[in-house]
């Protein structure tokens, strides 16, 4: 049983599918490019003709309306048709993350119940258990799919669903590393096609992804794309001088990047010598992009730049179109047409402007809850004084008197020393001014003394030699006496997920091992 999670009422009624408006679009420009991944190319004569035969195997394999078929697999262009051709079966489409562990595999296939799962011969020892959980188990591109794919109709099923059907299942293990389903519906999806005119996703955009299909990062730039009409070039992983290569070549229009990979392209020998001169719209989400690469950004690439702020859940949705508003490169822009955002204290009390306190939003896209969890649903809700019910974001931040929402950090990772609110994007702020640091994170390690306090980690730039005494005692003379960092360590890299979030519970576990 799922909680009642009533989105706002989009201002334009909704009345077509994603999957509806894929449909409309295969016919109208069959000669153009629908999907690219390497060597492999679908116009859209071919997505639409491969799509429906992924749609009536699965029909044939016993799938109906809300079964979930999992996917476990790199970006390509066989993914891409399983994605698109299970919506059309009517299945609900689970993609799951390489970046996850064996045994948390194995719990999200068998928390979803997946009837299917696609998974490449390169994941098949990662994806032993989640194996052992779904009654069948196909390589996308092996010889047993292949030949119930060249069996199958190429006549499109037309299974009806409803806006309140399920879309997909993303699991996000966050930084808590506990696996949850967020269930999306047609109606979430649908809600967020309103960003294919306005953003150019309908004019023969060419749409360059490099993080996976199993993030909603990725998504939100994919079925925008696909729904208008337009063209995708997928990654199977990013590589940066891959990616310039075929921004170049492909002649590339639109992009989602990660703030991590902003950096990499312009730190790259070969971004000077390449032609982006074909770039419209770069997009950002995942993670708040630093001021200090804005600027560079807008300085040295094409186009507009675009930082989306929000949770896979849905809800709060806040825009920056960084070009037009310079000034306010710190924060992460104005809450979305629809969107209603407040500040809340740690008592759930709404505060005033410039009060720092926990983000809460909601809005058109907002999802149907956690897969089999409604315990975890009610407990990442709130409610004003008229019942009305917000999602938590569990993201510390304010407003200026403008209204540009500015973050400050996640509330867990909030260092409490003293008796003083420490927020580690502060600190991490502080550390990246250094000339010689690429890279930084901030967490609380305990003290006997303060309860916790500040350590942190930094990646030095090549070539530098910086000792960790001097980043620290350099940081520590702009902070403020309570914010001072105890301890410094320098590392290669910092771990990462797969959209290039700081995973900040692994170093936790290696302060405490």
């Amino acid at each position: 049983m799922m909680l009642p999670i009533t989105p706002v009422a989009p201002a334009i009624p909704l009345r077509t599918t994603v999957i509806d408006m894929i449909r409309a679009r295969e016919s109208t420009y069959p000669n153009r490019d629908a999907v690219i991944c390497g060597e492999d190319r679908r116009t859209w004569a071919e997505f639409s003709e491969a799509t429906n035969r992924v749609a009536q195997a699965l029909i044939g394999l016993g799938i109906a309306k809300g079964d979930r078929v999992a996917i476990l697999s790199p970006n390509s262009v066989a993914a891409a048709e399983i994605f698109i051709g299970t919506l059309k079966a009517g299945g609900i489409i689970v993609p799951l993350s390489s970046m996850a562990s064996k045994e948390a595999l194995g719990i999200m296939a068998k928390d979803c119940g997946a009837k299917v799962l696609f998974l490449s011969d390169d994941l098949k020892g990662l994806g032993e258990d989640a194996s052992a959980s779904c009654p069948r188990v196909f390589n996308p591109i092996g010889s047993e799919w292949l030949s119930l794919l060249s069996q199958a109709s190429t006549a499109d099923p037309h299974v009806e669903v409803t806006m309140e059907d399920g879309f997909n299942i993303i699991y996000s293990s966050g930084t808590t590393g506990v696996p949850k389903g967020i269930l999306h519906s047609h109606r979430l999806r649908a809600a967020q096609m309103d960003r294919i005119e306005p953003n150019g996703y309908d004019a023969a955009a060419r749409t360059l992804l490099s993080t996976p299909l199993c993030s909603n990062t990725t998504l939100v730039s994919f079925l925008p794309t696909l729904a208008g009409g337009s063209t995708v070039v997928l990654m199977p992983k990013f590589d940066a001088g891959e990616w310039l290569r075929l921004a170049e070549s492909e002649k590339i229009t639109h992009t989602m990047l990660v703030p991590v990979l902003f950096r990499r392209l312009l730190d790259h020998a070969d971004f000077p010598k390449t032609d982006l001169s074909n770039l419209q719209r770069k997009f950002c989400t995942s993670a708040p992009l630093r001021e200090g690469v804005k600027r560079e950004v807008l300085d040295r690439m094409p186009g507009k730049l675009m930082e989306f702020y929000g949770l896979t859940e849905g809800g709060g949705v806040c825009v920056l179109v960084a070009d037009e508003t310079p000034e306010k490169l710190h924060t992460v822009g104005k809450p979305a047409a629809g969107v209603d955002i407040r500040i809340i204290s740690d008592q759930g009390a709404e505060v005033a402007t410039g009060i720092t306190g926990e983000v809460v939003g909601r809005g058109p896209s907002m999802m149907s809850g956690y897969w089999n969890r409604d315990d975890l649903t009610e407990a990442s809700l709130w409610k004003d004084q008229n019942g009305t019910v917000f999602f938590r974001s569990g993201d510390m931040g304010c407003f200026d008197n403008d209204g540009f929402l500015i973050l400050s950090d996640r509330k867990k990772d909030v260092i409490i020393s003293g008796g003083f609110n420490i927020y580690a994007d502060d600190l991490e702020r502080t550390l990246l001014s250094h000339p010689d640091v690429v890279d930084a994170a901030v967490i609380g390690i305990p003290s006997d003394e303060w309860g916790e306090t500040p350590m942190g980690f930094v990646v030095l730039k090549e070539g530098a030699i910086r000792s960790s005494e001097e980043i620290r005692t350099a940081a520590n003379a702009k902070l403020g006496k309570f914010q001072r960092i105890q301890k410094i360590e320098i590392v290669e890299l910092l771990p990462r997920s797969e959209i290039g979030k700081i995973l900040k519970r692994e170093l936790r576990s290696t302060t405490q091992a």
